[in-house]
Parts: structure tokens; C-alpha cells; sequence
């Protein structure tokens, strides 16, 4: 597929500017994706493929996706996982949340310090920002996935050192920005799905500053206390 348009004479985009082909065939690669995990039924796959072809500009696409988290990306296999070593190892919710919701229309959403990261997020950053960091987060799962879609907004994602990250988005105008592929941490495993629509998506690993060592970040078992 070709390549995104850049923005007009260095502006902001306008979602009244026109798409190309490759716009769309990216598009349509989305909806093939959902419907290839039971997410669109065939009649709403081709409802959406027609209305995809026939759009004119960047705001026609706009509805057609939008309650999509599928990123058109097929997910690579879960690692087999050792224990989290050095740095800042993540931590395990007692009470774990299945999903979760954040929605930042014209707003924004910030979730830092001690937090229970849900399985399963959905982030909708509209024309707003969210802010989620997970360094000091409790994680609920061994694999989480995080469903971001930015439309003209953003969605920044912090994690720890022994977090492993697998980005799976699209970006059409905008940005889909993180560490590619699975690297060999050994902690929880974080997936990062959606789409930025003249807009950016971004996941960065850094320490917690400050930061000596695991007890940082978790209370030692009672055997290990004297």
C-alpha cells in the first residue's frame, strides 16, 4: 500500500481533505480484520467496505471504524514468560478488572501511581488526550490488551522495564508509535490495538524515576519479612 498523505503546507490535517486509495485499502483491511474475528457480520462487513470506497474525505471514514478496536495486524504468539528481573517489576492485581473503559472527548484522562490495569481497555481519545501510566500500576492479567483509538486527539502509554509491548495499530494521517515485536522481558505482555486517525498513539518503557529495585514497587511476602 502507498503511503499516507503528509499534512497540508505543514498544518494541521482538515478531515475535509480528500483521501487516496491507499486511505482506503487501509481502511478496508480494518474491516476484513473485524469481520475475520466475528466482530462485523457479512452483511455490515460489505455495508462498511461500500461506504469506505465510496468516501471523499478523512471525515467520511471517521464513523466507519470508530467502534473498532481491531488494528488490521494479526496478533504474533504469546512468549512462555520467566519471572521479571531488576528495574521495576510489575505487579499482580489481588482483585483484577476484567475491562475497562476511558474516554477523553474534548478532555483529557490521566491515570498514574498505584492503579489496577484492566485485562481488557478501551481508550477513545476525540479531539482529547489520555495518559496512562503503568509503572506503578497493578496489572490484572499476564496478557493485556489495550484498545486505543485517537481521532484528531492522543493516547500515551508508560510502562515499566520488565513490560513487554507488541504494537498492533494503524495510523491514517497520525501516528502508531511503540517498541515493535516481543522482546524477551519476561513480564506481562501488553497489546496495544486500534487506530489514529489524525492522531497519535504512543508507548514508551522507562524506569519510575527514582527507582532502586523491585521493593519500589511491591511489599516482600511475609516468609521474606524478619
Amino acid at each position: 500500500m502507498g503511503t499516507t498523505p503528509e499534512p497540508f503546507h505543514g498544518q494541521n490535517p482538515d478531515p475535509n481533505l480528500r483521501i487516496s486509495d491507499a486511505d482506503r485499502h487501509k481502511v478496508a483491511d480494518i474491516l476484513r480484520e473485524a469481520a475475520g474475528e466475528g466482530r462485523l457480520e457479512i452483511d455490515e462487513l460489505d455495508d462498511r467496505l461500500e461506504a469506505t470506497f465510496k468516501a471523499k474525505t478523512y471525515a467520511d471514514l471517521i464513523p466507519i471504524t470508530v467502534d473498532l478496536p481491531v488494528a488490521g495486524t494479526p496478533a504474533p504468539p504469546v512468549p512462555q514468560t520467566r519471572p521479571a528481573t531488576g528495574g521495576n517489576p510489575a505487579v499482580f492485581a489481588d482483585n483484577p478488572i476484567e475491562s475497562q473503559l476511558y474516554v477523553a472527548i474534548m478532555s483529557g484522562v490521566d491515570r498514574r501511581g498505584v492503579w489496577t490495569v484492566p485485562a481488557t481497555g478501551n481508550v477513545i481519545a476525540l479531539m482529547g488526550g489520555a495518559d496512562l501510566d503503568m509503572r506503578q500500576a497493578q496489572f490484572s492479567a499476564q496478557e493485556t490488551v489495550i484498545y486505543a483509538n485517537a481521532i484528531m486527539g492522543g493516547v500515551n502509554i508508560t510502562v515499566g522495564p520488565d513490560v513487554q509491548v507488541v504494537m498492533q495499530g494503524v495510523g491514517i494521517m497520525g501516528g502508531y508509535v511503540g517498541p515493535r515485536g516481543v522482546e524477551p522481558t519476561g513480564g506481562p505482555l501488553l497489546r496495544v490495538k486500534g487506530l489514529a486517525l489524525m492522531g497519535g498513539v504512543t508507548v514508551v518503557r522507562k524506569p519510575l524515576k527514582g527507582a532502586k529495585g523491585p521493593k519500589q514497587l511491591r511489599t516482600p511476602p511475609p516468609h521474606e519479612l524478619h
